[in-house]
Formats: C-alpha cells, sequence, structure tokens
C-alpha cells in the first residue's frame, strides 16, 4: 500500500530535496521526492481548454480520483498572440492553475515547449512565425530561436517561482515535445535544455518521445520517457537500452484519441484502460493519463492532422477521456478510482457533485445578415496587386491574421479555368452567386462566360494549422501564390480579414440586422435569443438542421459545427451564460437552417467499430492503426450516474436519437414569447416541428 500522505504540496515544508531518481542492487530504480519514495500517478488537464470557472471542478475530480500529479501544455500562441504582447489573463492564467492545483494537494509537471502538439493549431507555435519565408520551425534557425528566447524571457520568469524548491508544485518541467519524431537538428534540443536552465528552472528536467523514436528525442543528462496506449514489454526495449538504471515514466498513456471532421468518434476500452494502469502500478512504473480530462478546441484553437488529406480536429476534444468534455464521470473514471483506492493506505476524497445540465427552450433565429452586408462592419481592406496569405496581412501591428476566414475580392471581365490554390478550403463567389468550392486537392474551377465585368470573390476558410509531422513547416493559409484565369494572372485585390473577434461582434450591434426569410443560401449571421433560467447550467447545441459554421454566444466563438460530423453537438458552459437572456449568433457559411436547440448531453456519433481506439506507435499525430480485436471497443457507455432533476422546459424534439459518449445509434421511433434587445424585433423561442435525419456528407468537400 503507498501512503504519500504527507508527500503534497501543502503539507511538505522542507523543499531541499526534490524529484529525484535512485537505483540500488536489488530493487529496481525509482524516484524519489522529499527523499521518500515516490510513484507518480498523472492525469493531464490543459487549462486553456477549461472555462476557468471550472478548473476547481475538475482539479478536485483528479484528486478524488486518486491522482497525486497535474500535468499541463503550454500553449505558445495563445500567450503570445502577437510579437511582445502576452497574454496570462483569464482562462490563460497559467499560474492561478497552477496554484490551485497546489492547493488541492496535486504535483504539477509542467510541458512548456516550445512545441507541444496537443492538437493545437501550428502545435501550439504562434502563426506569426510564418512570416518569414525562410522560417524552419523547431530548429536553430535564428529567427526561431529569437523568437523562443523572447517568448521563455517571459513565461519563465512566471514558472520559476512556481517550482518545488521555491515552494511551488512543479516537480518537473518537459524540454519540448517528441522531438523524436521530428529530429531534424541535433542541436536544438540542447538548446532548448539550455535556454530552460540559463532562465532558472532547477527541478527534474524529462524528455517525451514516443517508444520507437525516444533514442532520437532524447538528451545526455535528461530523464527520457516514453508515450504509449498499452502495456507492452517490447515497447520499453529502446528505453531500457538508453538508461536501464532510471526507473520508467509514461508521461503520455493515451486512454482514448482525438477526433477528426469526415471520421468517426474514437473510443477505448474501460477495461483496457484498468488493466494496463494496473500493470503499470505492480510493475512500480510512474504515468500520466493522456487526457484524464479533454475539454474543448473553443474558437479557432483547434490543429489538423495530413496523412495525404488535410482533416481539422473536431471541436470537443472529449478524447474519450476519465472525465467527459462536460466534466462528467465515466466508467474508467470508476475503474481507476477503485483500482487507486486498493493500493492507497489512505481514503480518497469524497467525490465532488456534478455539474448540472439542461435543456432550453428552441431558438428561430429571426435576424440575419449575409456575409456582403457585413463587411462595412470589418476593419479596413487590405488593397495589393496579388493576393496575400493570411499570415502576411498587414494587419494587428503587422503579425498578420492567426485565424478565421479571409475574404478576396477582385475584378473579372471574363469567363474561363479559374487557378487557385487555397488553404485550406474557400466558397467561390460572382457578386453574391456562389459558383463553386475550391480545397487543397480541387485547385481549378470552370467561370462560366460572362457579358459584363463581375466581382469575383473567394472566401477562404482556415480550419486549422497541422500540429505534427515536418508538415508544420508548410501552413501558411488563405490565398497562397497568384490566381489566375485561363492562366493569366488577376490583379487589384481587395482583402477583408475576418477574425471574428469580440470587438467585431460589439460592432454588429450597430449594424441593420434583415428579417431571416424562409430560405438562404450564401455565409451569413444569423442572430437569435437563447433563454435560460435565473441560475443557468451546462447544455450542448444541436445544430442538425445546419450545414457548417461557428456559433457564439455572447461574443465567445464555441467553435467549429459541421454536418459531416463525428461532432453534433457544441458544448456550452453554464459559467458563459448570462441569467435570462442570451446572445447567440451563428456564422454559418452555407445555408439557412431553422432552430437552434439544446440537450442535455452530447452526440458523437459512431458509425462502426472501425472506430474502435488501436494506435499506432509513431506519436499522437499518427493516424489509428486498422481496427483489431479490441474487446467491447467502440461500445462502451460512458454515461454518468444521473444528476438532480433540472427545472428546464421540456424538449423538443431533435430528430435523431441522442449518441452519448461510446454508445452506438439507436432506432428512433416517429415522433414562447418574443424577446427584444437593444431595440431589436424579437426573437421567437417557439418550439420547432420534428427535424427530418440530415444526411452524413463524409465525402463533403467542405471538410469542416
Amino acid at each position: 500500500m503507498f501512503n504519500w500522505s504527507h508527500l503534497t504540496p501543502l503539507t511538505l515544508k522542507d523543499r531541499s530535496v526534490g524529484l529525484e531518481t535512485e537505483s540500488r542492487v536489488g530493487s529496481k530504480p525509482y524516484f524519489t521526492l522529499g527523499g521518500h519514495k515516490f510513484l507518480i500517478f498523472g492525469g493531464s488537464i490543459h487549462y486553456f481548454r477549461v472555462p476557468r470557472e471550472y478548473w476547481r471542478d475538475r482539479l478536485l475530480k483528479l484528486k478524488a480520483c486518486g491522482f497525486n500529479t497535474l500535468t499541463t501544455y503550454v500553449p505558445w500562441n495563445l500567450h503570445e498572440p502577437e510579437r511582445g504582447k502576452f497574454d496570462f489573463s483569464g482562462n490563460l492564467d497559467l499560474e492561478a492553475f497552477v496554484l490551485m492545483a497546489a492547493e488541492i494537494g496535486l504535483w504539477v509537471i509542467l510541458r512548456p515547449g516550445p512545441y507541444i502538439c496537443s492538437e493545437i493549431d501550428l502545435g501550439g507555435l504562434p502563426s506569426w512565425l510564418l512570416q518569414d519565408p525562410k522560417m524552419i520551425l523547431r530548429t536553430t534557425y535564428k529567427g526561431f530561436v529569437e523568437a523562443v528566447d523572447k517568448y521563455f524571457d517571459h513565461l519563465i520568469s512566471r514558472v520559476v517561482p512556481l517550482q518545488y524548491h521555491r515552494g511551488g508544485p512543479i516537480i518537473a518541467v518537459q524540454v519540448e515535445n517528441e522531438y523524436g519524431s521530428f529530429a531534424k537538428d541535433k542541436d536544438y534540443m540542447p538548446y532548448v535544455q539550455k535556454a530552460l536552465l540559463e532562465r532558472g528552472i532547477v527541478e527534474l528536467l524529462v524528455t517525451s518521445d514516443d517508444t520507437e523514436n525516444v533514442l532520437k528525442g532524447h538528451i545526455k543528462g535528461v530523464l527520457a520517457t516514453i508515450n504509449m496506449n498499452t502495456f507492452e514489454k517490447s515497447a520499453f526495449k529502446q528505453l531500457s537500452l538508453l538508461q536501464s538504471n532510471k526507473p520508467i515514466m509514461i508521461m503520455e498513456f493515451w486512454v482514448g484519441w482525438f477526433d477528426t471532421w469526415g471520421g468517426e468518434h474514437m473510443v477505448g476500452n474501460p477495461e483496457d484502460v484498468e488493466e494496463t494502469v494496473s500493470k503499470f502500478i505492480t510493475s512500480e512504473i510512474s504515468f500520466n493519463v493522456y487526457m484524464f480530462h479533454g475539454g474543448t478546441n473553443f474558437g479557432f484553437m483547434n490543429g489538423a492532422t495530413y496523412f495525404g488529406i488535410h482533416r481539422a480536429v473536431v471541436t470537443s476534444y472529449d478524447y474519450d477521456a476519465v472525465l467527459t468534455e462536460a466534466g462528467d464521470y465515466t466508467e474508467k473514471y470508476f475503474k481507476l478510482r477503485r483500482l487507486f483506492r486498493s493500493v492507497l493506505a489512505v481514503p480518497l476524497p469524497p467525490l465532488p457533485k456534478l455539474t448540472a445540465k439542461a435543456e432550453y427552450p428552441s431558438v428561430k433565429p429571426s435576424l440575419y445578415l449575409p456575409l456582403w452586408d457585413v463587411l462595412q462592419y470589418l476593419n479596413e481592406p487590405v488593397i495589393s496587386n496579388t493576393p496575400v496569405n493570411m499570415e502576411n496581412l498587414p494587419i494587428n501591428s503587422g503579425n498578420g491574421q492567426s485565424y478565421g476566414f479571409v475574404l478576396y475580392e477582385t475584378s473579372i471581365c471574363s469567363g474561363g479555368s479559374l487557378h487557385a490554390n487555397v488553404q485550406d478550403t474557400a466558397q467561390v463567389f460572382l457578386n453574391e452567386i456562389s459558383i463553386g468550392l475550391l480545397d487543397d486537392h480541387t485547385k481549378k474551377l470552370n467561370i462560366p462566360k460572362i457579358k459584363e465585368c463581375q466581382l469575383l470573390r473567394i472566401l477562404v476558410e482556415n480550419q486549422g494549422r497541422v500540429n505534427f509531422s515536418w508538415k508544420i513547416q508548410d501552413q501558411r493559409k488563405g490565398l497562397t501564390g497568384s490566381v489566375t484565369i485561363n492562366n493569366v494572372p488577376l490583379k487589384g485585390f481587395v482583402i477583408y480579414s475576418l477574425e471574428m473577434t469580440m470587438s467585431f461582434f460589439e460592432r454588429l450591434r450597430f449594424a441593420t440586422w434583415r428579417p431571416v426569410p424562409e430560405s438562404y443560401l450564401g455565409p451569413a449571421f444569423y442572430l437569435g435569443t437563447l433563454k435560460v433560467d435565473s441560475s443557468p447550467k451546462d447544455t450542448f447545441l444541436s445544430l442538425l438542421t445546419w450545414n457548417s459554421g461557428f456559433a457564439f454566444i455572447n461574443g465567445r466563438n464555441l467553435g467549429r459545427y459541421s454536418i459531416i460530423g463525428p461532432q453534433e453537438t457544441l458544448y456550452l458552459p453554464g459559467a458563459w451564460l448570462h441569467p435570462e437572456d442570451n446572445e447567440i449568433i451563428l456564422f454559418e457559411k452555407r445555408k439557412s437552417g431553422s432552430y437552434i436547440q439544446t440537450t442535455n448531453e452530447p452526440m458523437l456519433k459512431i458509425e462502426t467499430a472501425s472506430s474502435s481506439l488501436r494506435l499506432g506507435a509513431g506519436g499522437r499525430g499518427r493516424p489509428p492503426e486498422p481496427p483489431g480485436n479490441l474487446p467491447g471497443a467502440g461500445n462502451r457507455s460512458r454515461r454518468q450516474p444521473a444528476p438532480p432533476p433540472l427545472q428546464a422546459p421540456p424538449p423538443p424534439s431533435l430528430g435523431r436519437r441522442r449518441v452519448g459518449r461510446g454508445r452506438r445509434p439507436q432506432p428512433m421511433s416517429a415522433c414562447g414569447p418574443g424577446g427584444t434587445r437593444a431595440g431589436r424585433p424579437g426573437d421567437q423561442s417557439a418550439a420547432p416541428p420534428p427535424v427530418a435525419s440530415v444526411p452524413r456528407a463524409a465525402e463533403c468537400r467542405l471538410q469542416c
């Protein structure tokens, strides 16, 4: 039985000896903390993917499960959105998150990058790095090193006081992330190591790599850790060759996997997770569960994969983790808690209460603004003779545009074969009429004959930069290169940046919104009012009659929705809702829908058993292997215990059975008053008619 009750951030007063490794004759190598034998039971939670109001709840649940350590990445792109402009406020308050973990009794392993992968845009690197046409990311290229140095000057000064030896909870710091899978510059990892040490990092340094590439990512004098999804003795072969006299640490034990648009919801087997963790403990192997709680890729945060085709990571980072996206318990949670309770000498804390969920009256947007009406409310457009990619637009104090959409306009006076390189997808219009789609594989489009000059409009969406592999070097978005018709380059572009920030929606308050027509084709903003009670609760937006776009609640970007799945709902934290009336805006790219509905549980669709989790050995950026014989995989219920009854209106029919965590779709049987806002017409919140099932177009060219 393990008893670490005296080894917590609040009880351990003597900080002279931190996390160290020991090797004695006749015993396996092991970790010590404060001179006492210690096994790391770690779980990953990313503060930037969880509403700050829920940090404490998620950390308490980590502690109550039996974990003793928190791990988290630090996203450079979110903390330094513009050169020299740092943001550690609100949901990005790293120091507050780490100190809260200490208060709850958790140690912390920090993973500050600069590259973190994490299925986040460009692996957490800021897009303004791509303004340099010669930039080579994750190397000792001068421009990259200079940027890292300035970032680390700021970041590490915040981290140093939080270290174990300074009375804080940070017991280890990771050097970069999975560099063995990249390994383009032998001098790079030693540079990052030195950069951390010179700025005052004194705790144990570690690297993290998949089992096949641990030798490539290792640095002399730094503890190597490995990532895996199952316990196989052969997986430790390279690690034992490297450091047989050191304890084994699994920095990422993958209990689930991320989803991409157009794919299926990936699920893992709770029995397998329990069995693997049990083997780790009996083998005296320290581990970190990735993810304990995944959270949400709010806004434009998501990354992407590229294995012959660009696939954006979905908004939900549920990851089939130990807690759901909304922080609810799962079968994995209870199995691990029971396992930990059997090996820990001290009773576990009581389980925190469930976060209440609710269904609210449906919203029928009553007002809309076509994109073309919105242009006057954007910042001044860029005038350029040739197209400019998103990152090189001369906006945001010279830092370019990181996320969102870019609209390119130019006049043409003849039809023909249009050719353009777009990243990632584009809708093409003549004036306001859609004439086709382009993407990274479809570069040509026939423009019909025209009698007089027309306005050619190309609306390009950045669907998320690749976060893994050498492909990160090639992630400039928008129009990349010239646009031609019959091989003749087009000139004279007006370029609008659509970043969809809070300030943009403030300006839209002064726009003249139109009544919503029965049907509208084309990109547009739709406005409605979500009515809740005096004590808002978590809910999930269901947008089954809409096509593809983004949802905003009170100006906050909840993320992307898409008809192609597998994600069919968007998580809406109750902490972000106001009592009574809440402004909800959809930016729909293709075609108007009918109602915006809510449900008290998520819908993540599993089509077939091929969504069962089986991962390749090349790291989190690798695609899953073909399905094998995973007992029960793809068929586990992840429903949490029922919360107390909620005082919410009866839900309207969604026209489709909810698909809970890990559950398959089930056969389905057949089956208020207007508000006012700032002088606008009321938004009707009546119950809608039943919604027909929406066909899932997996081959849809607008992938997201």
